[in-house]
């Protein structure tokens, strides 16, 4: 170690003296010195001063139990949201990740609007609700005997009055409903769509659950709260089913002009025909989408033949419909369900459809095995059964 150290001090020395003879023999022959003085690389990687204040530099984070608490949450949101809106010159890691469109390209809620209860309103019913449930005997007895129990039809209900609309939001997009029906738009579904297939309404429409083709294969029957002289329009449509256009769907079902919450009295303007996912194309959505009507609309241009078993005919474009209608229906419920092949799909496409049925397979490439060799050292005892059956000779395989 020594060695070292010493032979790398007489290197160091030796240089020095060398670039010094040289200096001395340029300024003796009169040559002009422009060079500059050798500097340190570290000078170069030094950071570029910030653009601006960095963000939370105010905060003195050696005394945080000065800092103001928000004190409930709802001051701690709006005070997040503020913050997020807040025009600043850096850039966080979602920002740099999800590099966000323009302005005039943001997402455009489409739906009917939300009109915020108010809040002194919500606070006094909470505070009778609670005043009743302490003055209530035989509640309080349940619950210290512990056999109180929840109806859970009544919570169904707050959730669907409260939160619900917000987290059917939340899954369509999960599931790419708006992407692919209303691009570049959205819509919160504020009224409760109820769905129900079969006779006993024991198959059931949710957000996501898989039904099989058998179990859709009638008419559903379909409820939601409306006024009594209200107009609404209903479709079922998949985006995923079309067998030459990715960009095209297949309608299923088309009701307008309903009255009220009766589905029946309305207007058939392409009747039902069952989902039909074909084989090996695996789970594909199936969307019922309600629309609020703001009057009476011709949809005499959108008729379809009854009975319509023409794929061609049957093709469609939920967002043309839209803009075709935009002044005059407003989307308002939503409910989605998923569904593959079965054996009843071969019946709609060779009896309804009367066409040969697509099937859709994946030719899998061979496995890949290296040569066999002679003396396999350190493989496995079944190695020998990766060439059982090959053309190629092998080696200890009687």
């Amino acid at each position: 170690m020594c060695a070292v150290v010493t032979l790398c001090v007489c290197s160091k020395m030796a240089l020095q003296r060398t670039v010094g003879r040289l200096w001395r023999i340029g300024g003796d022959l009169g040559v002009k010195n422009n060079a500059r003085p050798f500097t340190t690389a570290a000078v170069l990687c030094r950071r570029a001063a910030p653009l601006g204040p960095m963000p939370n530099e105010d905060i003195d984070w050696q005394n945080l139990e000065s800092l103001e608490k928000y004190r409930s949450y709802t001051r701690y949101l709006t005070a997040a949201e503020e913050a997020n809106n807040k025009e600043v010159w850096w850039k966080t890691y979602r920002k740099h990740v999800n590099k966000q469109s323009d302005a005039g390209l943001e997402p455009v809620n489409i739906g009917l609007p939300h009109c915020q209860p108010s809040r002194t309103k919500e606070v006094r019913e909470r505070k009778r609700v609670m005043r009743e449930n302490r003055q209530n005997p035989d509640l309080e007895r349940a619950a210290r005997l512990r056999t109180f129990r929840i109806p859970l039809d009544r919570v169904k209900a707050e959730w669907e009055k409260t939160n619900g609309p917000y987290h059917i939001q939340r899954l369509a997009d999960h599931y790419g409903i708006y992407r692919d029906l209303f691009p570049m738009a959205y819509f919160v579904p504020r009224v409760m769509l109820r769905v129900m297939y079969g006779d006993d309404n024991s198959a059931a429409v949710h957000y996501g659950n898989h039904l099989s083709p058998t179990q859709a294969s009638v008419a559903p029957h379909v409820s939601f709260e409306a006024e009594e002289n209200s107009l609404w329009t209903l479709l079922l449509t998949s985006p995923d089913e079309h067998l030459q256009d990715g960009e095209q769907e297949y309608i299923h079902w088309l009701v307008g002009n309903i009255s009220g919450n009766a589905v029946h009295s309305g207007e058939e303007v392409c009747h039902y025909i069952a989902p039909f996912p074909s084989k090996g194309t695996g789970f594909q959505r199936y969307v019922f989408i309600l629309f609020k009507q703001d009057t009476h609309v011709d949809y005499s241009n959108d008729v379809r033949p009854s009975p319509c078993y023409c794929l061609k005919q049957r093709s469609f474009k939920t967002v043309e419909f839209y803009k075709k209608h935009e002044g005059l229906i407003t989307p308002a419920g939503l409910a989605f369900f998923q569904s593959q092949w079965d054996e009843s799909v071969t019946s709609t496409f060779h009896t309804l459809l009367n066409m040969r049925e697509p099937v859709f397979e994946y030719d899998r490439p061979p496995v890949y095995h290296p040569p066999q060799r002679k003396y396999p050292h350190g493989q496995p005892l079944r190695y020998m059964d990766r060439y059982r059956g090959g053309k190629e000779h092998t080696y200890g395989i009687y």
